[in-house]
């Protein structure tokens, strides 16, 4: 028994009762100025989808605000790219006058020097911007000529801001793995210190693209990466995402244990009302909408599917020796049907073999 993730254990099922809301996304177009290979926005993004109208979020902001600290929530704008609302910098200015902390997850492709002051001016606590590889790889993932110039310029005027925490996140493919080491040298070049790293798991555009998959040899190689860049402390602070249990590589990778938290702490408002725990996670997960649904009494009452999970407890799970760790996984590695999409340790295991 391993004393330390009994304990994280224990803490994570106490804040599964308390289910504190910490953080929240706001999915606020579903428009984009890309067409990313690995878009997992739930397979049906259409550019008719109107944007929400920013009353409509700020009512269930509204429904929310007498129960909680709002300096404790965090809001996230997400898309699509929210950058291509025009009332974004508006939307964030009344998030910071109703005392809520907000960022953003960008491609970066229209942030310029101008728009960057208009944000912070707006009360802009944080933002992440996408590099998916070197020139011809992130342009190929991110199917954009000229994105990869634009993400870098975005990056590069963000290492020159000292009033914002920011990071940028890759997504890793076999076309972009034998370059991990010199995307970090760039991204250092470009003032960034921030790095998350993930793999690109089987949902939306991904699902039938093998060409995204890295194989377990690979998909170790990353985790390896990931530690050796930690463990070299040149001024580079990486970790790999949240998406599941590693196993031996458990704060090795990541600052803490593994740790679903959607529908725990946190959870998301998108395009069309649907309330759920993140963006990724299936449709038939959802818990509730805006539009017929307080947003605090679904926080508080609903979501049993996400604090609960022995229903995982099945397949490939059903006898695993690390389940009271794991517990299945992160949600958006469920299918419609409600199976295991990917085991991140059955893929460890599978290349130490």
């Amino acid at each position: 028994m391993n004393l330390k993730q009994e304990i994280w254990r224990q803490y994570r099922h106490n804040q599964a009762q308390l289910h504190p809301l910490r953080t929240l996304f706001w999915e606020c177009t579903l428009r984009c100025n890309m067409r990313c290979r690995h878009c997992g926005s739930d397979c049906k993004v259409s550019t008719t989808t109107p944007d929400m109208p920013a009353k409509d979020f700020f009512k269930a902001i509204d429904d929310i605000t007498p129960h909680v600290d709002p300096h404790k929530v965090f809001v996230i704008f997400t898309g699509g790219e929210a950058l291509l609302r025009p009332d974004i910098d508006a939307c964030g200015l009344e998030l910071y006058r109703r005392g809520f902390p907000w960022g953003m997850v960008t491609n970066g492709y229209l942030l310029d020097e101008k728009r960057l002051d208009s944000l912070l001016a707006s009360g802009m606590h944080s933002i992440t911007v996408s590099l998916d590889g070197l020139e011809e790889e992130h342009d190929w993932m991110r199917q954009t000529k000229g994105g990869f110039e634009r993400s870098s310029n975005a990056i590069r005027l963000l290492g020159q801001t000292k009033e914002i925490l920011w990071d940028v996140v890759t997504c890793v493919n076999p076309r972009n793995y034998h370059q991990l080491d010199a995307i970090k040298e760039y991204l250092l070049s470009l003032g960034c210190h921030r790095w998350r790293i993930f793999a690109i798991f089987p949902m939306g555009r991904a699902a039938n693209d093998p060409e995204l998959q890295l194989s377990n040899e690979q998909f170790t190689g990353v985790l390896d990466f990931v530690k050796r860049v930690r463990e070299a402390d040149d001024g580079m602070i990486c970790s790999y995402a949240c998406e599941g249990y590693l196993g031996s590589y458990e704060r090795q990778v990541r600052d803490n244990y593994y740790f679903c938290r959607a529908g725990i702490e946190v959870a998301s408002v998108l395009c069309d009302g649907s309330i759920s725990g993140c963006t990724s996670i299936r449709s038939n997960l959802h818990q509730g909408n805006i539009y017929k649904d307080n947003l605090w009494e679904v926080w508080q009452n609903k979501f049993q599917a996400y604090r609960d999970r022995s229903w995982m407890r099945k397949g490939q799970c059903r006898d695993c020796k690390v389940w009271r760790y794991c517990e299945g996984n992160g949600m958006h590695l469920y299918d419609d049907n409600g199976d295991l999409l990917s085991c991140s340790l059955h893929r460890i295991i599978g290349q130490k073999r």
